[in-house]
Order: structure tokens, then sequence, then C-alpha cells
């Protein structure tokens, strides 16, 4: 059992939210006397987020069910400059125009999974481009560029990353972390914001934030970053064959939603079912423990439940349906032809002649040029696309309407 007094840092404990906390007991004691304003960022560089951004998604929504405030800080202001972390390559420009319908978009999602309002617990939604463009060039410089050193920024890992590689890092995204890090002392003075959360590459953001709002102004704030989150065969969360896995509807079908959380690995069911469903503890053991066969209804409960969270109850029993008239022997699924698929994967115009959908290679290229095949509902066109699938799981490969086939490992 947890040691911690606050139901916050149990909870964000015992289902694995937590990597680093900055004073573990300073934000225990503040979360059990009182209500924790805390944030978490998100740039608009589409008009929604992908599963990439759940964990922090589902980390605003514990923080409200143990009894805090929300802050979901949209980052119209930051967009412009573009945050280097992870990046090999500078981000495109986008107008505010595009930034204002990409936010307009990823408010949905938050308005699923979150409760808005002006109550004490409620959650709001504000954008940095408020304070961001009211600053003055000299002011900046001059009241905050003092509190950051050349030598402190050239360390970080966003910076080293692009240097090692020699790849340009542009004077605009050197300021990211200096604008990230106002965010944090001007959101503390706006809302008495004490916390900010996100992912693991986020720490030294954080941290500088932090800082700044001490030296500042003699706040006393907390950092608390989620552990790098990849599937249990080492790749990216949120990414698939097929490109990636979009929160919202109009990016992505529910179905083809649905699918990716009935898809994944074995091995990550449980810690999947704990970040990512509302679940109790003792019923996730529960249906981390099958074996075998039976491990696929845990999937099927997990895929039901996010589906339901991000796109709501219908859109998840529907799925459920569709899933189960095409694959478990009814409707569209009858007899579904079968190809096992290795390690090494398999390249799609390969797996088409295989199965005998096309007579040739050259016949199957033909069908991919023609836009004909789909893996998971998302069309493929490269005919030297190579189909990499997880141990335990499947995909839905299909030729037009009618032919269509399951590709497993």
């Amino acid at each position: 059992m947890s040691s911690h007094q606050s139901e916050l840092l149990r909870v964000l404990e015992e289902r694995g939210y937590i990597h680093q906390v900055t004073d573990v007991e300073g934000l225990d004691a503040l979360a059990a006397s009182q209500v924790v304003p805390g944030y978490i960022g998100f740039d608009a560089t589409a008009p929604s987020l992908h599963v990439g951004s759940l964990v922090q998604i589902m980390m605003l929504r514990r923080l409200q069910q143990a009894g805090h405030k929300p802050i979901v800080v949209m980052g119209g202001g930051t967009t412009k400059v573009g945050d280097p972390s992870g990046k090999d390559e500078s981000r495109k420009m986008l107008t505010n125009e595009d930034i204002d319908a990409n936010i307009a978009g990823i408010r949905k999602v938050f308005e699923r999974l979150l409760t808005f309002g002006d109550g004490p617990t409620d959650a709001v939604m504000v954008n940095n481009d408020e304070w961001l463009s009211q600053l003055g060039y000299i002011e900046l410089l001059r009241d905050v560029g003092p509190h950051f050193t050349i030598n402190r920024m050239l360390t970080f890992d966003s910076v080293n990353l692009r240097l090692e590689r020699e790849q340009p890092l542009t004077f605009l995204e050197f300021n990211y972390m200096i604008l990230q890090a106002y965010d944090f002392r001007e959101l503390a003075q706006r809302y008495g914001c004490r916390l900010q959360m996100g992912g693991s590459d986020q720490w030294g953001n954080i941290v500088n934030g932090m800082e700044l709002a001490r030296r500042m102004d003699g706040s006393d704030l907390f950092g608390l970053t989620t552990p790098l989150l990849t599937t249990a065969d080492g790749s990216k969360m949120g990414k698939t064959a097929a490109g990636a896995v979009w929160l919202n509807e109009e990016q992505l079908p529910s179905y083809d939603f649905w699918q990716y959380w009935r898809n994944v690995d074995d091995r990550d069911v449980g810690r999947f079912l704990r970040l990512f469903t509302d679940l109790p503890l003792d019923e996730i053991a529960r249906l981390e423990a099958l074996e075998g066969a039976e491990i696929n209804s845990a999937k099927t409960v997990l895929a039901n439940e996010v589906t339901k969270l991000v796109r709501g109850a219908d859109a998840a029993a529907l799925a459920e349906k569709t899933a189960s008239e095409t694959f478990a022997g009814g409707g569209a699924g009858e007899d579904l032809p079968t190809l096992s698929v290795g390690e090494e994967g398999v390249r799609i115009g390969a797996a088409l002649t295989a199965l005998g959908f096309t007579a040739s290679n050259g016949e199957a290229k033909r069908k991919l040029a023609e836009g004909a095949i789909k893996l998971d509902g998302e069309t493929v066109t490269d005919p030297g696309h190579l189909v990499e699938i997880a141990e335990g799981a499947e995909v839905k490969l299909s030729l037009g309407k009618k032919k269509h086939a399951i590709l497993r490992r």
C-alpha cells in the first residue's frame, strides 16, 4: 500500500503515473490539506491530440477525481515558437487562424474527460497566448533573461539532441524553455497554480519554471512527471502501421480507435487498464491475470472502457458490435482468412499475394496505387510498406469492401 497521505499521490502512484516528483513530501502534505490547482500544457499543432497525449489528459482527470483543480493550458503562444523536445527538426509555422481552429478541435476530448466550470475544483482551459503575446521583448529580456544562463540551457536534452546531430536549432525554438517557464510563473500568479505535470522529457522545463517563479516572486511550486510511455515491444505509444491514433472522431473513426486498444500486446493490458480507465484496481488485477485466449476478453474490456471515455458509450458499443460481426464469424467477418506474420514483419504486397487477394506482386502494386488496400481501415499505397505486428496482436487487411483477412503474430 502507498504511504502517501493525500489521495492524489496515492492514486497516481498506484496507477503508475509517477516517474519523478520535485518534493514528494511537500506536495503530499499540500494535496492532503487544500485544493491544488495543477496544469499540463498542450501545443495546438493539429486539430486533435493523439493517444500519446492521453496519459497526460488522464492525469488531469485523476487530479480532478482526487478533489483538485485541473488547468488545461493550450499553447496558442508557444505553438508559434515550437518545442524542440524530442524533435530533430523545426516545426512548420502555423497561422493564428490555424492555431485557433486546432484549439477548438482539441477542446472536445477535454470536455468528455473533465468537468469544466467556475467551482473550486472545476477545470479551466486557458490559452498562453493571452499573456505571451503581451510580453514586450525588452521587458522579457530584462525581467526574465537574467534568470537563465546559456551554459545551463545548452545542457538540456532537447538542445543537445539537435547539436549532436548537427541539426539546426533556431533562436526561436531556443526560447521555448524560457516561455514555458514563464507560463508556470504566470499561472501561479493568475490561478494560484502550484503544480505542473508532464512527460519525463519535460522535467527540465518544469524545474526551470519552478526556479523562475521562486526567484521572481518567492513562490513555492511543484513538478511531477510520468514515465516515458512505450508499448511492450518498445515502440512509441500511439503509432501504428497506418499512422497516428487520433483522439477525435474526425481524424480517426471510432472503430479504428477501438481496434487499436483491442490489439495491444498482452503484456500491456494491465498497465493500460490502470492508466487509461477508471476500473477499480482489484478488477484490473483480475483481468490482467487472465491467460491464453482469455486475455482477449480483457483487451475487449480495455477497448470498450477507453473508447467510452474518449468517444462516448454509443461509439464503444457500436465499435464492439462491428468488431464481433467482422471478426467473430457474423456478417462481413465470416471465416476470414488469416496469415501469420513473423517478428520481422511482411511487405504488404507479399501479404496480398500470399493470401490470394492478388495473383502477383505486380497486381498488388496496382491495387495499392488505386487506393484499394486498407490496414485496419487506413488506406496504404506504398508497395514496400512493412507490416509489423506486436506479439499476440492482429490487424485487418482489406482489398476493396469485400475481401478481408487477419494478419496476426
